[in-house]
């Protein structure tokens, strides 16, 4: 399996964040998952085939058979496995991303849990759109703003290559108390921090800053807190000698296997082994 893969060095970006990319040639029937992700997750198959197995709205399990110039959204929580055909298996692009205008840009696609595979007419845009992938995952050592900029394209490119792209919606007045929160949560997730403490920092109440959070972001205040600090933690595991309990307590885990079972939660493995694998 020949993998290139990156981790994207800033999160402060809040309408829109690249979070980590890459480019990989499966070896036949390579297998991922089951598991969930904390981002959105866009597989482009460059070539090959595959299947996706992914839950829809309602948990219910389905199949998806993807090929070459075809795509699939993975949602935040979302249970998926995803397997490389083995006589055939696929080689693709992915980005992982995230941020206040990530549901809308979705919607404009028409993406949804039940509705999670890319097709489209125009071979044309599909293609500019690939090459945009491939240049995120390409250029790794271009500025954040150059990347976030590609990263900009790209989705336009799937908007407008989507089969029906439908209107964007304008953004409301919440979004103001979601900048406040993920403002708050960014500058003090090191901290013993609640979101109670968040919500009182927007002047509003937990429930309701919970509700706007969800139907903006697709998922709760405490699940961006976990999520944020564990893409900390796999920062400093990346490019630090820091030990794996002095990362905890960077990140907000005075305990360190509270630290461990919360990063095991996210990555799949414990801190320790994914620094073996990324160092």
């Amino acid at each position: 399996m020949n993998n290139n893969f990156h981790i994207f060095p800033s999160e402060n970006f809040i309408d829109l964040c690249l979070y980590q990319y890459g480019h990989e040639k499966c070896a036949p029937g390579h297998l991922f998952g089951p598991a969930t992700r904390n981002h959105y997750l866009f597989h482009y198959v460059l070539s090959g085939t595959g299947t996706l197995m992914a839950a829809d709205s309602k948990g219910e399990n389905h199949s998806y058979q993807i090929r070459s110039g075809q795509g699939f959204m993975i949602f935040p929580g979302q249970i998926t496995t995803y397997i490389a055909d083995v006589n055939v298996p696929w080689e693709y692009v992915w980005v992982e991303f995230d941020g206040l205008r990530t549901t809308e840009i979705l919607n404009v696609c028409d993406f949804s849990a039940d509705s999670p595979v890319y097709r489209t007419r125009s071979a044309e845009l599909r293609e500019k759109m690939a090459k945009e992938l491939l240049y995120i995952s390409e250029h790794s050592d271009q500025s954040v703003f150059h990347l976030m900029g590609h990263l900009y394209l790209f989705l336009d490119l799937l908007a407008q290559s989507a089969p029906a792209p439908k209107p964007a919606v304008n953004s409301k007045m919440s979004d103001y108390y979601i900048k406040e929160a993920i403002n708050f949560i960014e500058q003090n997730f090191q901290n013993d921090i609640s979101i109670e403490d968040v919500a009182a920092v927007c002047g509003i109440n937990r429930s309701y800053l919970g509700r706007i959070f969800r139907t903006s972001t697709g998922r709760s205040p405490q699940e961006f807190l976990i999520s944020y600090r564990m893409t900390k933690a796999a920062e400093l595991l990346k490019l630090t000698t820091l030990s794996v309990g002095d990362i905890g307590c960077a990140v907000g885990y005075e305990n360190p296997l509270h630290f461990s079972r919360a990063f095991k939660n996210v990555y799949g493995i414990s801190p320790r082994e994914w620094r073996n694998l990324h160092k």
